[in-house]
C-alpha cells in the first residue's frame, strides 16, 4: 500500500513538471537582435527552441531602423500574418550619443530620442494588439536611467524616459493578462560604447573634460560586466511567472540604488559627478 502512494506521488511530481514544461514553441520578438544583449538572448531563445524574430538595421530578414515607425509597423503586421499572436517582445535596440548639451547638433539629439524612445514605444504600441492573453513586453532601458552622468544628458534622459514608459505601459495592461518590465543593466562589455557617436567638441568651460569623462579606458571596460553574464541575467527575468515592474542587472548598481533611496540626491549627485567628471 505505501508503494501504491509513492507512486502517486511520483505521478504528482510528474504531472506538476508537465504543467511547466514548455508544450509548443513560442513566438518571441526582439527589435536589435543582431549584436550585444539583444544577439545573445536571441541564441538563448533559440536554443530553448523558441521561434525569435530579429527588427534590426542588420536584420537578414526583417531590416528596420526602429525610428521608421511606417516600415517598423509594417513589419509587425507581416510577423501576425505570418506566426500570428506574439508570446514576447523584447526591445533590445538603442543608439547613443555623448558630448555636452551646449555643442551638440539638433539632428543628433532627435535620433537618440527617435531610436531610443519612439523605436521601444512604437514597438510596444504595434506589438500590443498581437499578443497572447498571458504576454511578456521587456521594455530595454539603462541604469543610468536612475543614475545620470554627465556628457550624456540626451541617452540618460531617453532611457529614462523609455523606464517612465514601460511603468505607465505596465499600469494601463494592469487589467489584462500581459505583463510589462523595464530592465536597467550597468555598464556591459558589448561594442555599444565603442559604436556610440562621440562628440569632443569642446570649449574653455570644458577643457579636456567631454574627452576624458566619455572616452572608453582599458580600466572602465574591466570593470564592465560580461555579456554573458547580463544575457543569462535578463533571460532569467524573461523566464519568471510574475514581472516586478523593474530590474536592475549588476551588483554595484544595485548598491546604487540602495543608496539612491537612503541618501539624498544632492550627496548621489556628487558622487556620481566626482566619479565620472574626469578633469586633468
Amino acid at each position: 500500500m505505501s508503494n501504491y502512494f509513492e507512486k502517486i506521488k511520483d505521478c504528482n511530481k510528474i504531472f506538476e513538471k508537465g504543467k511547466k514544461m514548455r508544450i509548443e514553441k513560442r513566438l518571441i520578438v526582439i527589435t536589435g537582435a543582431s549584436s550585444g544583449i539583444g544577439l545573445g538572448l536571441k541564441q538563448k531563445f533559440e536554443n530553448k527552441g523558441d521561434i525569435v524574430i530579429d527588427i534590426s538595421i542588420d536584420s537578414t530578414e526583417n531590416q528596420c531602423d526602429v525610428s521608421d515607425h511606417k516600415k517598423l509597423k509594417a513589419i509587425f503586421d507581416e510577423i501576425y500574418k505570418t506566426y500570428g499572436e506574439i508570446d514576447m517582445l523584447i526591445t533590445c535596440a538603442g543608439y547613443g550619443i555623448s558630448g555636452a548639451v551646449e555643442l551638440l547638433k539638433e539632428n543628433d539629439t532627435k535620433k537618440q530620442f527617435d531610436v531610443n524612445f519612439f523605436g521601444t514605444a512604437n514597438a510596444c504600441k504595434y506589438a500590443i494588439p498581437m499578443m497572447k492573453p498571458n504576454g511578456k513586453i521587456i521594455i530595454m532601458a539603462s541604469a543610468t536611467a536612475l543614475f545620470p552622468i554627465p556628457f550624456k544628458a540626451y541617452y540618460c534622459a531617453s532611457k529614462a524616459a523609455v523606464d517612465s514608459f514601460a511603468q505607465s505601459l505596465r499600469m494601463e495592461l494592469s487589467q489584462t493578462k500581459i505583463q510589462v518590465t523595464s530592465i536597467c543593466p550597468g555598464d556591459i562589455k558589448t561594442n555599444f560604447s565603442k559604436n556610440r557617436v562621440k562628440i569632443y567638441e569642446t570649449n574653455e568651460r570644458y577643457k579636456d573634460s567631454i574627452r576624458l569623462s566619455t572616452e572608453p579606458t582599458e580600466k572602465t571596460e574591466n570593470r564592465r560586466m560580461s555579456p554573458e553574464y547580463a544575457v543569462k541575467k535578463i533571460y532569467k527575468v524573461c523566464e519568471k511567472s510574475h514581472l516586478k515592474p523593474r530590474y536592475i542587472i549588476g551588483k554595484q548598481y544595485k548598491m546604487f540604488n540602495f543608496c539612491r533611496k537612503v541618501f539624498t540626491t544632492n550627496l548621489i549627485d556628487n558622487v556620481l559627478t566626482k566619479i565620472f567628471y574626469k578633469k586633468k
